[in-house]
């Protein structure tokens, strides 16, 4: 029987190797073609693919399971469960595959893309840049349909002229940059607080005006330290909340 093939993940030994593999494959999981099969490989064959021990991807596979997208079965396999909804907590730990399974499995919409002005309160990000090319995105619940947040990303001239955006239909710009474009991503700064949803916000997402809305900024930097994406994502308050796992050395 044909099976799933996830993507492939460049370890950081610095974070718990169960907790990046794990992301990596519900990344990949969420962001599925309709068309993929649903049977994964072993957990020998993912072990090897991933290029960690049994123990550490029979670990991932227990996180996939507790959240509900996969199904185990004794002498038949591992499987995805095609019907699975996405949680909703915003988690990260310091992994740029974190970032890219928070961002997959939804149902994505280009509302539109272009040059534009770099706003005067980016401007620090892109020094002697007086445009880039901007993209606004609206992503909806998979099986309800309903709005669950919009995205707004500048990002650099150069590179989004290598941006297909029928990738970005399916992927998180961060997936795309580093996957598609060929960035080498060397980290990403987040900041999350609450806000009022504003005429916009509260049109896209059907909420009403001033409700409470999660405000999420990110700050992508390539290996040189230079700044590629800034993303603004506007989140549901009523779906979403954010929490950080800490590990102990």
């Amino acid at each position: 029987m044909t099976t799933f093939a996830p993507d492939s993940l460049a370890l950081n030994r610095k974070l718990p190797l169960w907790y990046q593999v794990s992301q990596s494959l519900r990344a990949s999981i969420l962001g599925r073609a309709p068309h993929d099969p649903l049977r994964l490989p072993t957990e020998d064959r993912l072990a090897e693919h991933y290029g960690v021990s049994v123990l550490t991807m029979r670990q991932a596979l227990k996180e996939l399971e507790t959240e509900g997208l996969i199904s185990r079965h004794r002498r038949r396999g591992t499987f995805i469960e095609p019907s699975a909804r996405r949680a909703t907590p915003v988690r990260l730990l310091g992994s740029v595959d974190a970032i890219v399974a928070q961002q997959s499995g939804e149902r994505t919409t280009v509302l539109e893309h272009g040059p534009a002005a770099v706003p005067a309160d980016l401007a620090e990000y892109f020094p002697g840049l007086d445009e880039a090319t901007a993209y606004r995105r609206l992503r909806r619940d998979g099986r309800s349909g309903e709005p669950t947040n919009w995205a707004e990303n500048l990002v650099r001239p150069e590179l989004a002229d290598r941006i297909d955006l029928a990738d970005l239909i399916r992927w998180p710009m961060t997936k795309v940059l580093r996957d598609a474009v060929g960035v080498r991503i060397s980290r990403i700064t987040d900041t999350v607080e609450a806000r009022l949803a504003d005429p916009e916000t509260s049109r896209l997402l059907q909420v009403p005006l001033l409700s409470p809305i999660l405000h999420y900024t990110g700050v992508t930097y390539d290996e040189s330290g230079r700044v590629v994406d800034v993303a603004r994502i506007h989140y549901r308050g009523d779906r979403f909340s954010f929490s950080v796992t800490v590990e102990a050395d």
